[in-house]
């Protein structure tokens, strides 16, 4: 009788064994293969979600198959720990942003290690430690330096209460998120990196991750480095010595100009409607767009404009051109200044519509007709009405006349990209210093590399108004390292996606005191092999890794150019819920019902007070869109009734806590095991895919882990001594052979799934299909059964590793299933002596027959002829011809 599956106890166990014997400690080897395997680390916000679980699982079935198949591989772990989070818990709850990380750290690791995942905790890296942003300023330096780092004015979001930048994302309707006070845009001095100086070589190095990176990463990251050929035009302003310049793809429409476009934030516009009649206006449109945030500004569909009361002169005939400011032009895109071609363009088009601007066509379609009134013709064409340049190609004409312009001096062909350098001050504390000392005599002084770091201050008051570090007088206060004068320092903080721009470096080295890493060590474990993480994260955190270490390559101090050589994106948990609303009309049920009628609909036998839905809503302050989940809560009614609910009826969302459809990890590591909520996470479905949590699935991959643990209980003191070898296993009866050919065609699909875009799910559903064989196996060979218990238990070691190491103790063995060889197929094992064939008739399966591997058309074909159920459907009719795949089907066509 086999004891009861406590995984608590289990897990409890070899986690404290696993810690006390270093089991996944990383050291570099030249003489084995390496493998370095990295999740995005995470921000410690408090707990773990279901989306880390899953993305954490993923990577360490990885590290724990490779390093099984023999590989030295890398997998490390650490925290992503500067942002607003901890500054905001500071001024919410008078706490440190320190302490706040720090004890959030604390109860993530615990949950990572309860999970057991095989982190090499030795090299853990927390970014907010002094220990790591000291580097952070050190790359910065050697940035500032080469000419990369440099400081400008910038326009932000800003808010006059609180005094401080917000991100677009804090922009809530013109409004601060924190003090709802209207926000300005002002320009304020920043420091800049010149990411735009990589613009060319970000996007060509893409095409060496075809193929290795999901295209629609690939897509992304070109479509923001956005590279455009076109051309450079002046256009002069009338009765002024000012002059427009705008970039266009489309020189070929320069004849088809009938207005140009500033952007509202562009400086020329209030100068230009200075002293017009439409001076008002134009300062209450600037005034309007000038305090919404960009994120606001690209999510606006309707077009306004209004005119400055000034023209732009066309360059090459001379015409007087409107110039208007609209808000579909962004300053910072481009010049933020266009010239607008209504007819061959859709946005100008609506635009010249609604103000009544003339539309002026100079291209036509090569054949049919098309009318410029109705809509912009934006294809290649034949261009007219284009002085010397009528007749060419609307493509031949954006070279000739880009070059027309070149030889008048008025334009000039131009190589443009969307990317804008990229902005790393943040007027935070909570974040790495940015090492700069400014001097009334010296200047911009760069804090010597031995006074590395600029550490953060600790008696820092948290008011939510200004920046707190420029209140703190001992840090700001210093000395010039120059002169020796009377200094001040930087009060701005970096931008916290510096921190996670070169961490994968650091893993390598994470100890150095020295400088950020050695050498040696980086180009021995990089680049990533395999880094995997949401595709979220496709653009910016990617893009500036990318660019940090073509630096830290040019500098010669790492040997790559590109960091991640395969990315992985893994899919969304979701959970299904179901709004109020919607559950009560699954009963036929509104808001006026009484709760005892939706009791008595959901079959729960309790007395309730004499109150209709809406009374116990309002009076619980909840909402018909509330997810059901609250009021099943309130009401104390049992969770399994809203949980069956939920998984026919439920609609599938992102999991989060405003919708209240999360599950809490520990929760379910709790109730079942850390084994098994790895399991259904690895089986649910592919990484690459979304899937539904559905709480009977956790209960399925519960029930299986329990079946293998009670069979191999039984089994285990039956095949405890026994031992194996190949040549155990020549002349087999047919059920231990068909039982070993299963055992090996299974390591086969396992080792072909996980090497193949890593398909856990197809790989966990071919090891639960070789354990059903086995419990059905009625033969006596003890051989065959240790070869067959031993290599299921190796097989489920990457996924399930706590179970596994200790059913490996249970069959008599030693140590832990990650320092065993991963199983390798048997070829002679996976010869097939007999193959069973389906046979159909005219296409409809009939029976199957069971015919000799290699047998012949005609042997298969004879031996169909004889079986009783097949013979039935052929009697009596003329055998036409026959369809034979060898080892696969047959198809017998039939008439009469």
């Amino acid at each position: 009788m086999s004891r009861n599956y406590n995984f608590k106890e289990i897990e409890e166990k070899y986690l404290k064994e696993w810690e006390e014997n270093k089991l996944f400690k990383s050291t570099e080897d030249k003489n084995k293969e390496k493998f370095y395997v990295l999740e995005m680390f995470p921000y410690p916000s408090g707990k773990i979600h279901m989306g880390h679980v899953r993305n954490y699982a993923i990577g360490d079935v990885i590290n724990r198959y490779l390093k099984m198949k023999g590989k030295n591989t890398l997998h490390p772990m650490g925290w992503d720990a500067f942002g607003m989070p901890a500054e905001n818990a500071a001024i919410k709850s008078k706490i440190h942003p320190a302490k706040w990380t720090y004890e959030n750290i604390d109860y993530m690791k615990k949950q990572l290690k309860r999970l057991g995942f095989s982190y090499d905790w030795d090299r853990e890296i927390a970014t907010c430690s002094p220990d790591y942003y000291k580097w952070n300023q050190w790359i910065f330096l050697k940035m500032f330096e080469k000419g990369i780092a440099y400081r400008k004015s910038a326009l932000v979001n800003w808010c006059p209460h609180d005094l401080t930048v917000l991100a677009n994302e804090q922009v809530i309707e013109g409004r601060c998120w924190r003090c709802d006070t209207p926000v300005v845009q002002k320009e304020i001095p920043s420091w800049y990196l010149r990411i735009t100086d990589y613009a060319e070589v970000l996007l060509d190095d893409l095409k060496e991750l075809e193929g290795k990176w999901p295209d629609a990463v690939i897509t992304m990251q070109k479509n923001w480095i956005g590279k455009s050929i076109g051309a450079t035009i002046k256009f002069p302003i009338e009765n002024s010595t000012a002059v427009l310049e705008v970039f266009t793809t489309r020189p070929d429409t320069i004849f088809g100009v009938t207005f140009m476009v500033l952007a509202p934030e562009h400086p020329l516009v209030l100068e230009l409607a200075k002293g017009t009649d439409y001076e008002d206006e134009v300062n209450e449109f600037v005034n309007k767009y000038t305090t919404m945030s960009t994120r606001e500004r690209n999510i606006i569909e309707e077009k306004e404009g209004v005119f400055t009361g000034r023209y732009a002169v066309h360059p090459i005939t001379g015409e007087k051109i409107p110039i208007w400011t609209a808000n579909y032009i962004l300053w910072g895109y481009g010049t933020g200044a266009i010239m607008a071609v209504p007819a061959h363009d859709e946005r100008d088009h609506e635009f010249a519509k609604k103000y009544a601007v003339p539309i002026k066509p100079v291209i036509k379609p090569v054949e049919g007709d098309w009318d410029y009134e109705k809509e912009a013709f934006t294809e290649e064409g034949i261009l007219i009405n284009s002085n010397g340049f009528d007749g060419l190609k609307s493509s031949e004409a954006k070279e000739k006349i880009t070059q027309y312009l070149e030889e008048k001096g008025i334009g000039e062909k131009t190589i443009n990209f969307r990317l804008r350098d990229w902005n790393i001050s943040r007027q935070r504390y909570w974040g790495t210093p940015i090492p700069i000392i400014y001097c009334d005599e010296c200047g911009i002084v760069p804090v010597p590399e031995e006074d590395l770091p600029v550490v953060l201050p600790e008696n820092v008051e948290f008011t939510g108004m200004g920046n707190p570090l420029e209140k703190v007088e001992e840090f700001v206060n210093t000395k010039c390292p120059k002169c020796g004068k009377p200094a001040k320092r930087e009060t701005d903080t970096m931008d916290t996606f510096i921190d996670s721009s070169w961490y994968f470096l650091r893993y390598c080295d994470p100890k150095n005191d020295k400088k950020p890493f050695e050498k040696e060590k980086v180009d021995y474990w990089m680049p990533v092999d395999l880094y995997i993480g949401g595709i979220e994260h496709a653009v910016l955190h990617l893009l500036y890794s990318r660019f940090f270490t073509k630096f830290l390559h040019e500098e010669g101090l790492v040997d790559v150019k590109e960091p991640f050589t395969k990315l992985l994106t893994q899919g969304m948990v979701l959970k299904k819920w179901i709004k109020i609303e919607k559950l009560l009309e699954l009963y036929n049920l509104d808001e006026n019902a009484k709760l005892s009628d939706l009791a008595k609909a959901l079959g729960i036998d309790t007395k309730l007070e004499d109150k209709t839905v809406k009374q116990f809503l309002e009076e619980n302050h909840l909402t018909l869109n509330d997810n059901a989940k609250l009021l099943f809560e309130k009401l104390k009614f049992p969770m399994n009734i809203l949980t069956k609910l939920e998984e026919e009826y439920g609609k599938s969302d992102k999991m989060s806590k405003s919708k209240h459809n999360t599950v809490d990890p520990d929760e379910m590591i709790q109730k079942y095991g850390a084994d098994t909520v790895r399991l259904y996470t690895l089986f649910a479905a592919p990484p690459q895919n979304n899937f539904d949590w559905i709480e009977s699935g956790v209960e399925g991959a519960n029930r299986f882990l329990k079946r293998v643990w009670n069979y191999v209980n039984d089994i285990s003191e039956d095949i405890k001594d026994v031992t194996y070898a190949h040549e155990d296993f020549k002349n087999l009866n047919k059920e231990d052979k068909d039982l070993r050919r299963k055992l090996h065609q299974t390591i086969k699909k396992v080792n072909d799934d996980i090497t193949r875009e890593y398909q856990f799910n197809t790989a966990i559903a071919s090891i639960m299909e070789f354990f059903n064989s086995l419990t059905s196996y009625k033969g006596e060979n003890k051989k065959i059964l240790k070869e067959s218990v031993e290599n299921l238990i190796l097989l489920l070691s990457p996924f399930t590793p706590f179970i596994a190491d200790e059913l490996w103790r249970i069959i008599g063995n030693t140590g832990y299933t990650i320092q065993q060889k991963f199983p390798e197929a048997d070829p002679s094992a996976l010869i097939e002596e007999e193959k069973e064939i389906p046979v159909q008739i005219n296409g409809k399966m009939r029976g199957k027959i069971t015919v000799p591997a290699d047998a012949s058309e005609e042997e298969v074909l004879n031996t169909a002829l004889e079986n009783e159920n097949i013979k039935k459907w052929i009697e009596g009719k003329e055998i036409i011809k026959t369809i034979f795949v060898k080892g696969k089907i047959l198809n017998i066509i039939v008439k009469g």
